[in-house]
Protein backbone atom coordinates (compact mmCIF):
# COMPACT_ATOMS: atom_id res chain seq x y z
CA UNK A 1 0.00 0.00 0.00
CA UNK A 2 1.24 3.32 -0.60
CA UNK A 3 1.68 6.14 1.52
CA UNK A 4 -1.02 8.34 -0.11
CA UNK A 5 -3.33 5.06 0.14
CA UNK A 6 -2.68 4.16 3.90
CA UNK A 7 -3.17 7.84 4.72
CA UNK A 8 -6.35 7.82 3.09
CA UNK A 9 -7.42 4.57 4.90
CA UNK A 10 -6.45 5.91 8.16
CA UNK A 11 -8.62 8.71 7.81
CA UNK A 12 -11.61 6.64 6.50
CA UNK A 13 -11.51 4.59 9.95
CA UNK A 14 -11.19 7.50 11.65
CA UNK A 15 -14.21 9.02 10.00
CA UNK A 16 -15.83 5.80 10.42
CA UNK A 17 -14.62 5.64 14.09
CA UNK A 18 -16.70 9.45 14.80
CA UNK A 19 -19.60 8.36 13.00
CA UNK A 20 -19.63 5.46 15.49
CA UNK A 21 -19.39 7.27 18.47
CA UNK A 22 -21.86 9.76 17.11
CA UNK A 23 -24.47 7.58 16.52
CA UNK A 24 -23.92 6.31 20.36
CA UNK A 25 -24.12 9.07 21.05
CA UNK A 26 -27.37 10.38 19.72
CA UNK A 27 -28.94 7.17 20.48
CA UNK A 28 -28.22 7.34 24.15
CA UNK A 29 -28.97 10.93 24.42
CA UNK A 30 -31.39 11.86 22.05
CA UNK A 31 -33.68 8.39 21.37
CA UNK A 32 -36.80 7.86 23.52
CA UNK A 33 -36.28 5.43 26.39
CA UNK A 34 -38.98 3.28 28.23
CA UNK A 35 -39.68 3.37 32.12
CA UNK A 36 -37.40 0.52 32.03
CA UNK A 37 -34.44 1.34 30.38
CA UNK A 38 -34.59 4.65 32.53
CA UNK A 39 -34.45 2.19 35.35
CA UNK A 40 -31.43 0.34 33.64
CA UNK A 41 -29.32 3.90 33.44
CA UNK A 42 -30.05 5.67 36.25
CA UNK A 43 -27.68 3.09 39.08
CA UNK A 44 -29.10 2.98 42.47
CA UNK A 45 -25.12 3.14 44.09
CA UNK A 46 -25.14 6.45 44.99
CA UNK A 47 -28.73 6.83 45.65
CA UNK A 48 -29.87 6.79 49.24
CA UNK A 49 -33.37 7.83 51.62
CA UNK A 50 -33.47 11.64 51.53
CA UNK A 51 -31.72 12.45 48.46
CA UNK A 52 -33.61 15.60 46.96
CA UNK A 53 -33.63 14.79 42.94
CA UNK A 54 -34.37 17.64 40.49
CA UNK A 55 -35.58 17.73 36.38
CA UNK A 56 -36.45 20.09 34.21
CA UNK A 57 -40.53 19.50 33.72
CA UNK A 58 -42.91 19.41 31.20
CA UNK A 59 -45.89 20.97 32.94
CA UNK A 60 -47.89 23.61 31.12
CA UNK A 61 -46.14 26.14 34.00
CA UNK A 62 -41.72 24.75 33.42
CA UNK A 63 -40.75 27.65 31.18
CA UNK A 64 -42.42 29.99 32.84
CA UNK A 65 -40.85 28.93 36.42
CA UNK A 66 -37.31 28.86 34.50
CA UNK A 67 -37.93 32.04 33.19
CA UNK A 68 -38.40 33.68 36.87
CA UNK A 69 -35.93 31.78 38.75
CA UNK A 70 -33.12 31.80 35.68
CA UNK A 71 -32.74 28.21 36.14
CA UNK A 72 -33.65 25.30 34.19
CA UNK A 73 -34.71 23.28 37.01
CA UNK A 74 -38.83 24.00 37.23
CA UNK A 75 -39.18 20.56 38.94
CA UNK A 76 -38.14 18.48 42.54
CA UNK A 77 -38.80 15.72 44.70
CA UNK A 78 -37.33 13.25 47.91
CA UNK A 79 -35.99 10.15 47.14
CA UNK A 80 -37.27 7.37 49.65
CA UNK A 81 -36.19 3.68 49.29
CA UNK A 82 -39.17 1.25 50.41
CA UNK A 83 -37.53 -2.50 50.05
CA UNK A 84 -35.60 -2.76 47.02
CA UNK A 85 -37.29 -0.04 45.05
CA UNK A 86 -36.66 3.47 45.09
CA UNK A 87 -39.60 6.65 44.68
CA UNK A 88 -39.99 10.02 44.79
CA UNK A 89 -41.99 12.21 47.04
CA UNK A 90 -43.21 14.82 44.99
CA UNK A 91 -46.07 17.71 44.85
CA UNK A 92 -47.98 17.09 41.52
CA UNK A 93 -51.36 16.22 41.64
CA UNK A 94 -52.17 15.02 43.50
CA UNK A 95 -49.10 14.50 46.26
CA UNK A 96 -47.50 11.27 46.06
CA UNK A 97 -45.04 8.99 45.54
CA UNK A 98 -43.79 8.47 41.78
CA UNK A 99 -41.31 5.33 41.34
CA UNK A 100 -37.89 7.46 40.20
CA UNK A 101 -37.66 5.38 36.77
CA UNK A 102 -41.48 6.63 36.35
CA UNK A 103 -40.30 10.03 37.64
CA UNK A 104 -36.82 10.80 35.55
CA UNK A 105 -38.68 9.20 32.27
CA UNK A 106 -41.61 12.01 32.60
CA UNK A 107 -38.67 15.02 32.71
CA UNK A 108 -36.87 16.99 29.79
CA UNK A 109 -34.47 14.16 27.67
CA UNK A 110 -34.37 12.47 31.33
CA UNK A 111 -32.10 14.60 32.55
CA UNK A 112 -31.97 14.38 36.79
CA UNK A 113 -29.57 15.84 39.08
CA UNK A 114 -29.88 13.79 42.52
CA UNK A 115 -28.04 15.90 45.62
CA UNK A 116 -27.41 15.27 49.19
CA UNK A 117 -26.80 16.85 52.35
CA UNK A 118 -23.26 17.53 52.93
CA UNK A 119 -23.81 16.11 56.58
CA UNK A 120 -26.31 13.90 55.95
CA UNK A 121 -24.56 10.79 57.18
CA UNK A 122 -25.55 12.81 60.88
CA UNK A 123 -28.22 14.42 59.65
CA UNK A 124 -30.45 11.90 58.47
CA UNK A 125 -30.55 9.05 61.09
CA UNK A 126 -32.80 6.72 61.14
CA UNK A 127 -34.78 8.13 63.54
CA UNK A 128 -34.98 11.74 61.56
CA UNK A 129 -36.32 9.28 58.29
CA UNK A 130 -38.95 8.01 59.93
CA UNK A 131 -40.13 11.50 61.21
CA UNK A 132 -39.46 12.85 57.37
CA UNK A 133 -41.61 10.21 56.38
CA UNK A 134 -44.26 10.78 59.05
CA UNK A 135 -44.58 14.55 58.08
CA UNK A 136 -44.61 13.76 54.44
CA UNK A 137 -48.03 11.16 54.94
CA UNK A 138 -49.49 14.51 56.55
CA UNK A 139 -48.87 15.98 53.03
CA UNK A 140 -49.65 12.90 50.77
CA UNK A 141 -52.66 12.96 48.75
CA UNK A 142 -53.41 16.98 49.35
CA UNK A 143 -54.14 18.99 45.84
CA UNK A 144 -51.40 20.57 43.52
CA UNK A 145 -50.90 24.56 44.65
CA UNK A 146 -51.60 26.49 41.42
CA UNK A 147 -51.26 29.73 43.34
CA UNK A 148 -47.87 29.05 45.21
CA UNK A 149 -49.64 29.59 49.03
CA UNK A 150 -47.74 28.85 51.81
CA UNK A 151 -49.83 27.14 53.91
CA UNK A 152 -49.72 23.72 54.30
CA UNK A 153 -53.43 23.12 52.72
CA UNK A 154 -52.03 22.63 49.22
CA UNK A 155 -48.45 21.79 48.31
CA UNK A 156 -46.34 22.31 45.09
CA UNK A 157 -43.02 20.92 44.92
CA UNK A 158 -40.61 22.62 46.60
CA UNK A 159 -42.60 23.95 49.19
CA UNK A 160 -42.93 20.17 50.08
CA UNK A 161 -39.94 18.97 50.33
CA UNK A 162 -38.51 22.39 52.35
CA UNK A 163 -41.38 21.98 54.53
CA UNK A 164 -40.25 18.31 55.25
CA UNK A 165 -36.55 18.97 55.91
CA UNK A 166 -37.01 22.25 58.06
CA UNK A 167 -39.57 20.28 60.10
CA UNK A 168 -37.56 17.91 60.70
CA UNK A 169 -33.98 18.24 60.80
CA UNK A 170 -33.96 22.00 61.57
CA UNK A 171 -32.48 23.03 58.29
CA UNK A 172 -33.55 25.57 55.89
CA UNK A 173 -32.44 24.37 52.35
CA UNK A 174 -32.72 27.13 50.10
CA UNK A 175 -33.50 30.83 51.55
CA UNK A 176 -37.21 31.88 51.16
CA UNK A 177 -38.24 34.52 49.14
CA UNK A 178 -41.38 36.90 47.90
CA UNK A 179 -42.91 36.31 45.13
CA UNK A 180 -41.84 40.13 43.94
CA UNK A 181 -37.54 38.60 44.30
CA UNK A 182 -38.86 36.82 41.35
CA UNK A 183 -37.70 37.99 37.61
CA UNK A 184 -41.49 38.63 36.29
CA UNK A 185 -40.68 40.58 33.41
CA UNK A 186 -40.62 38.31 31.01
CA UNK A 187 -44.07 38.08 28.89
CA UNK A 188 -44.72 34.17 29.34
CA UNK A 189 -44.31 35.06 33.03
CA UNK A 190 -46.35 37.89 32.85
CA UNK A 191 -48.99 35.97 31.09
CA UNK A 192 -48.62 33.01 33.23
CA UNK A 193 -48.95 35.05 36.54
CA UNK A 194 -51.85 37.58 34.99
CA UNK A 195 -54.19 33.42 34.19
CA UNK A 196 -53.37 32.61 37.89
CA UNK A 197 -53.94 35.89 39.85
CA UNK A 198 -55.03 38.39 37.70
CA UNK A 199 -54.44 41.53 38.54
CA UNK A 200 -54.25 40.90 42.07
CA UNK A 201 -50.48 39.43 42.39
CA UNK A 202 -49.70 38.26 46.00
CA UNK A 203 -46.32 39.72 45.63
CA UNK A 204 -45.09 39.72 49.07
CA UNK A 205 -46.09 35.68 49.74
CA UNK A 206 -43.16 33.84 50.82
CA UNK A 207 -42.00 31.21 48.14
CA UNK A 208 -39.69 28.23 47.74
CA UNK A 209 -37.99 27.90 44.18
CA UNK A 210 -36.43 25.06 43.40
CA UNK A 211 -33.89 26.67 42.28
CA UNK A 212 -32.96 28.64 45.33
CA UNK A 213 -32.95 24.83 46.69
CA UNK A 214 -30.62 23.74 43.81
CA UNK A 215 -28.64 26.10 44.42
CA UNK A 216 -27.93 25.50 48.31
CA UNK A 217 -25.11 25.97 49.99
CA UNK A 218 -25.85 23.15 52.46
CA UNK A 219 -26.23 20.23 49.46
CA UNK A 220 -23.83 18.47 47.20
CA UNK A 221 -24.38 17.06 44.02
CA UNK A 222 -24.15 13.15 44.07
CA UNK A 223 -25.21 11.76 40.78
CA UNK A 224 -26.38 13.59 37.41
CA UNK A 225 -26.52 12.70 33.67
Amino acid sequence: MTGSNRLLAIGLLGLALLGGLYAVRYVYYTKPRTVTQFAEIIGKDKIENGDLIFQTSLSGQSRAIQLATHSEYSHCGLIYKTGNDYFVFEAVQPVKRTPLAKWIARGQGGHFVIKRLKNADKVLTTGTLKRMKQVGDSFDGKSYDIYFDWSDDKMYCSELIWKIYQRCTGLEIGKLEKLRDFDLTDDAVRKKMHDRYGDNIPLDELVISPARMFNSDLLITVKSN
